[in-house]
């Protein structure tokens, strides 16, 4: 039986597929060694929801995501990591009438289940899940090992022998491979490896005096990881640098460089950068998944009413489309989205970056170098001479670049850009202070989007409450609500939070609205008076809806109020 060619004609049923489709597919399948589910979720033919639920639907069992599952570590350590990668499978527990739980990504798999049998002789269930998170699931596993068993080491190998190699090769700039085997090394590989399942957006790597602590970044908040020796760190610097093609011998200035890298399949690129601190330099890397972007105007928050605002904003055949927010708000991602949904063979779409964070298939994407007298200005110059009909412009930072995108949007194209503003309405007012005219503004700007990150509240560990008299005042309730408040389990590291959802405020630019720019009188407060009139959600208002949805918690919702 091929499980690929039942379960395709199961996706041509469900829709999915075409039926003169299928032959390729099935085909591509084998040539990649890769399930049908795998395959089409890979090439964006189905979401991942889709699928999962599709193919639990063909093996007639309950589908579910592997991390909503309390999964018993004792029976995992009892089959054994070889054993569960190889039959796609995690034990997860047994109840008190002794059934045994199993979550399978090879439900059909004969061998599998006998092998099981060998190993526990009581009744067995089995879910469905998805293939891939098994193996995300033991790679963490393993990688979590990896770096503790190095850290172990590293703390009590004390071997004269070894750091006088390290010394001696950081001092020659030699990459020596007795010196990249050290467990000092590849530790680093390690902590790289461990973030992408910890959720990590970035890794801190910071000197002090004695030691060495690594923090990961996680839904926003840095989270100590580990601390170890000082002794080992000259090993770290130097494999950090080879792998991302710094100057070894360089320590005085700060460096930027990249990692490209495969982790659990998936391929990921590592931006990295050093700056010099009193005790050595310290390491940031920012952890970029190349594909990420599969992601929908659903997966990013966008309610049914911000959609239909969307829809109008990028149907316009000309103007500027701004995002506003702070560093960290996730505006690129937002970009990046829009982007994916306006690339299509009938536009030419180019984009200036500094840097460029991910690269998107028939997108030309040019990438700022200062050192080249390449800046956003002199860049999107050139790009207007290149018949653009979208142009995408990492940041406006300055009256040039200020200057140039509103020129080339009054001029036939859509401009889509970045701002750091707190809110909507002040992005108008920015635009101006950076000399552009308020009648060309008005003019060019089609909306403005403010954006926030806020954490998700852990689909499994959050409590339901009613609110308190101290909780109704902050919401502005006259009676309680049942709202969700952070708890804390094993599948969030205890933080009651698991990911984070972006809010949006969005000012959609009407005649009215363009009027009131363009009188050099405007006061922000007047355009956020009048956009509030016209349907504009603030983000406050935004954020405060999604914690009585039970998407966010309240805390959370404070720290707009402290924004703004």
């Amino acid at each position: 039986m091929n499980i690929n060619y039942e379960a395709l004609q199961f996706f041509i049923l469900k829709k999915v597929i075409k039926r003169k489709d299928a032959k390729a597919v099935l085909d591509e399948c084998e040539r990649l060694n890769m399930s049908a589910e795998q395959y089409l979720v890979a090439k964006d033919i189905a979401l991942p929801n889709q699928a999962m639920a599709a193919m639990g639907e063909l093996y007639n069992l309950p589908n579910i995501e592997l991390d909503m599952l309390e999964i018993n570590r004792s029976l995992v350590d009892k089959f054994g990591l070889a054993f569960l990668r190889r039959h796609k499978i995690i034990p997860v527990s047994i109840d008190r009438d002794g059934v045994l739980l199993i979550a399978t990504g090879k439900p059909m798999d004969p061998i599998a289940i006998s092998n099981i049998a060998v190993l526990y002789d009581g009744k067995m269930d089995f879910v469905y899940v998805p293939q891939v998170q098994i193996d995300i699931y033991i790679d963490a596993i393993v990688a979590v090992q990896s770096t503790s068993a190095a850290l172990d080491v590293i703390k009590k190998d004390q071997d004269d022998e070894i750091l006088n190699k390290i010394k001696a090769a950081n001092e020659a700039n030699d990459a020596d491979a007795s010196v990249i085997n050290t467990p000092a090394v590849r530790l680093v590989d390690s902590f790289i490896k461990e973030a992408i399942p910890y959720r990590a957006s970035d890794i801190h790597i910071e000197p002090s005096e004695t030691t060495v602590r690594v923090r990961y970044r996680i839904d926003g908040d840095l989270l100590t990881r580990a601390e170890f020796p000082m002794d080992s760190y000259p090993a770290i610097v130097s494999r950090l640098k080879i792998l991302a093609g710094l100057n070894v011998a360089e320590t005085r200035t700060p460096q930027d460089g990249r990692i490209s890298m495969v982790v659990n399949g998936t391929p990921y690129d590592f931006r990295v950068s050093t700056l010099p601190m009193i005790y050595g330099e310290k390491f940031v890397i920012r952890i970029l998944d190349k594909s990420s972007f599969r992601l929908t105007r659903e997966d990013l928050g966008f309610s049914e009413a911000n959609n239909e605002i969307i829809d109008k904003t990028l149907a316009a055949p000309h103007g500027i489309i701004l995002l506003c927010g702070p560093t960290g708000s996730g505006k690129s991602t937002t970009l990046y989205t829009f982007l994916k949904e306006l690339n299509t063979t009938k536009v030419n779409i180019v984009t200036v970056e500094d840097p460029v964070e991910y690269t998107l298939n028939g997108i030309n994407q040019v990438q700022v170098n200062p050192k080249a007298d390449l800046t956003f200005a002199n860049a999107i110059r050139s790009i207007l001479r290149q018949d653009p009909d979208i142009v995408m412009i990492g940041e406006i930072r300055d009256e040039e670049t200020a200057q140039i995108a509103i020129r080339a949007a009054i001029t036939g194209h859509l401009v889509l850009s970045t701002i750091h503003t707190n809110d909507a309405p002040s992005s108008v007012s920015r635009l101006v202070e950076m000399g552009a005219s308020n009648y060309l503004v008005g003019d060019a700007l089609v909306a403005v989007i403010a954006q926030r990150l806020v954490k998700r509240l852990c689909p499994v560990c959050k409590k339901r409450g009613k609110t308190n008299p101290k909780e109704m005042a902050l919401l502005n309730l006259k009676e309680p609500v049942s709202i969700c408040r952070p708890f804390g389990c094993q599948f969030c590291n205890g933080t009651g939070y698991k990911g984070r959802m972006a809010v949006h405020e969005i000012m959609y630019v009407n005649e009215g609205l363009k009027e009131m720019i363009s009188d050099p009188d405007f006061t922000v407060e007047e355009l956020r008076s009048y956009s509030k009139e016209h349907g504009m959600v603030p983000l406050w208002d935004a954020c405060r809806e999604s914690v009585l949805k039970g998407q966010t918690s309240l805390p959370e919702l404070m720290k707009l109020t402290i924004e703004g």
